[in-house]
């Protein structure tokens, strides 16, 4: 019998999935991962209320259950990241990183090390095995698809990942959470980032950071002073809501500069570009990517794709070109790419 270390959240997806796979015929270990350390301080709270619902539905199941602190490698890859990237005036996606480092990482290296021959989480994507290469690709049913979270995961990672939630709808999964009377049945899904459940994302950075910068000018694009912001951490590209400042007509955030400290706002048009640049790419379709193809793009989660070219630069470096302007491509963000069926070519991050 295979066995399997799954990610348990403590929310409904992963629940799901324990059951899922127990059904399968796998020998299923539940792992809570504690990510946090002294900078959430929040953090006691929402461990041991994640890792009590996830124990819970474990001993309801019959499978084992653990612990695992990983506290040491999120902080070095992702909160540190979320604060070194905000301080260059980059916008990061912190759930890409910690896919990456920490649940494909450190929690897939924990499990060969202890006897495990596969890891699995909740999440809605599809793994394909195509001529001994592993492929990732858009479940059937995509209405909470995640694959553009998980673009930065390579051969070994893919090769021992389960998504056992792939092609069943959301509907399914709290009809299975119901049907068996799980303590989290009726949680509802998070939307924010895990370790800034409050979104605050500036008071984080200042409470843990030296590189927090303090108010500074809102300009407009011909330099003009317009204002005063509340520190370049608190906005992000395209943002309009909250800005703090009347000008008379709806502006957007259009481009912050970390060097000079300053904001910058503009009209929605000069939000939309047709080229920019990735670094740090990682191709899953294919060993070597081609110097230059054709691909959709996504440069958000919930974007809608838009058709470009590829072109390498070297140095795991490429040029986008867009067929159409694509809205608010932001440093720090990832850009990821499928082709008409549904595969993940890749990604990179947005520079």
């Amino acid at each position: 019998m295979k066995k399997v270390l799954l990610g348990m959240s403590g929310g409904v997806d992963s629940s799901a999935a324990a059951f899922l796979l127990k059904e399968q015929g796998y020998e299923v270990t539940g792992v809570t991962l504690k990510m946090f350390g002294a900078e959430v301080l929040s953090c006691p709270e929402m461990y041991c209320d994640s890792s009590s619902d996830a124990e819970s539905v474990a001993q309801k199941l019959g499978i084992g259950f653990l612990r695992l602190d990983v506290s040491s490698d999120f902080k070095k890859y992702v909160t540190d990241d979320f604060i070194n990237q905000y301080a260059i005036g980059a916008t990061p996606n912190p759930c890409v990183v910690c896919n990456i480092h920490v649940k494909f990482g450190a929690m897939l290296e924990f499990a060969l090390q202890n006897g495990f021959d596969y890891i699995a989480t909740g999440h809605y994507a599809k793994i394909v095995q195509e001529n001994s290469r592993y492929l990732l690709k858009r479940p059937d049913i995509t209405e909470k698809e995640q694959t553009y979270v998980l673009w930065g995961l390579n051969q070994h990672q893919l090769e021992h990942t389960l998504f056992p939630l792939a092609d069943l709808p959301k509907s399914k999964i709290r009809e299975i959470a119901e049907s068996l009377r799980f303590v989290n049945y009726r949680k509802k899904d998070s939307q924010d980032i895990c370790f800034v459940p409050d979104k605050k994302y500036g008071d984080f950075i200042h409470k843990n950071s030296d590189n927090y910068c303090d108010t500074g000018d809102f300009i407009d694009e011909a330099g003009k002073v317009l204002g005063k912001h509340k520190g370049i951490s608190n906005y992000t590209l395209g943002q309009r809501k909250g800005l703090g400042i009347a000008l008379g007509k709806p502006v957007f955030v259009v481009d912050k500069n970390a060097e000079n400290n300053t904001v910058t706002l503009g009209d929605e048009a000069s939000l939309f570009k047709t080229e920019f640049e990735i670094y740090d790419a990682n191709w899953i379709y294919f060993e070597n990517a081609a110097t230059e193809f054709s691909a959709f793009v996504k440069t958000r989660y919930s974007q809608k794709q838009a058709k470009c070219k590829v072109i390498s630069l070297g140095n795991k470096k490429h040029k986008i070109i867009c067929d159409e302007p694509v809205r608010a491509v932001t440093k720090g963000q990832s850009a990821v790419f499928y082709n008409d069926d549904g595969y993940v070519l890749g990604g990179g991050f947005i520079g």
